[in-house]
């Protein structure tokens, strides 16, 4: 590729081993440099001064002094995929534990493997996948809830990869504040999981059942058809996030069943994706 080319691709920035491969030698890459057609942009980092110094730029130049070594990560990375609207002052370059780099200006340098599902590359550019990009942020820019709620309406990331990505990457620095957020937002598809299930019922023509029946211990079942003494518990996705809530939940089901309830449990994918089932199950266990 010419050396335009690749500045045309690259935001106007190259590494000097991309120039040499081009054809230039070091020589040439001084002159330019001399010329004031060239400037750093980080270390081994160039930028072709007649292009504008734009964030994309101020990430790509990152990336490129980072090398394959290093992954864009946290608020940057959000940026890179379209996830914020602004890059971050400092771009965010996660490197390996044991790396031993001198963070130049303009970067935040964070050591720790991140797992290999949790790497992409985009546009040239190594970076943190979607998932772990929306965890990564969501607890670091001044609304995070909103933020996270802007990933899962977009599908940045849908919830069983958020959680996936939470799982594997627990225990390190701010995933702590990410699994609160994630809960928070999560109760609120589970809420809307309800709703949705509400209205299979009242198609079908099912009546009789209340939502929220006290169940004791402060407990609520879900959904009851008190008549029948039917419970149905919903397992959201924060039900799968949050390890208190499943505990909680577990021991809810087994008092239901121990007073002589039928308990009935659907997920997130059993209301959505397989509708007619779960109102035959339902029917099956009224009908019981």
């Amino acid at each position: 590729m010419r050396i335009q080319e690749l500045l045309l691709a690259q935001d106007g920035v190259l590494h000097r081993d991309q120039a040499l491969r081009c054809g230039l030698s070091r020589q040439a890459i001084r002159r330019r440099v001399a010329r004031g057609e060239w400037a750093d942009a980080q270390p081994g980092v160039l930028r072709d001064t007649t292009h504008p110094v734009t964030a994309a730029a101020r990430v790509r130049a990152a990336s490129l002094w980072a090398g394959e070594a290093g992954l864009v990560s946290g608020p940057a990375a959000a940026f890179w995929l379209g996830m914020l609207a602004e890059a971050p002052e400092h771009v965010e370059i996660t490197v390996a534990v044991s790396a031993r780099r001198t963070t130049p200006a303009g970067v935040r340098l964070r050591r720790r493997s991140v797992p290999v599902q949790d790497r992409m590359r985009e546009r040239g550019v190594l970076v943190t996948a979607p998932a772990l990009t929306v965890l990564e942020t969501c607890g670091r820019v001044p609304d995070g809830a909103a933020f996270l709620d802007r990933a899962l309406q977009g599908r940045w990331a849908v919830p069983h990869q958020l959680h996936a990505a939470y799982c594997r990457n627990a225990g390190a620095h701010g995933m702590g504040a990410a699994h609160r957020l994630l809960v928070a937002a999560l109760d609120r598809a589970d809420s809307k999981l309800e709703r949705l299930l509400i209205r299979l019922l009242r198609d079908a023509g099912l009546t009789g059942f209340v939502r929220g029946l006290p169940a004791g211990a402060g407990r609520e079942i879900d959904i009851a058809f008190p008549a029948e003494r039917v419970a149905i518990e919903l397992d959201g996705w924060a039900w799968h996030t949050d390890p208190e809530r499943f505990t909680a939940d577990r021991a809810k089901g087994n008092a239901l069943v121990a007073a002589g309830w039928t308990l009935l449990r659907f997920t997130w994918r059993d209301v959505t994706e397989h509708p007619a089932r779960t109102v035959a199950a339902i029917r099956r266990a009224l009908g019981r």
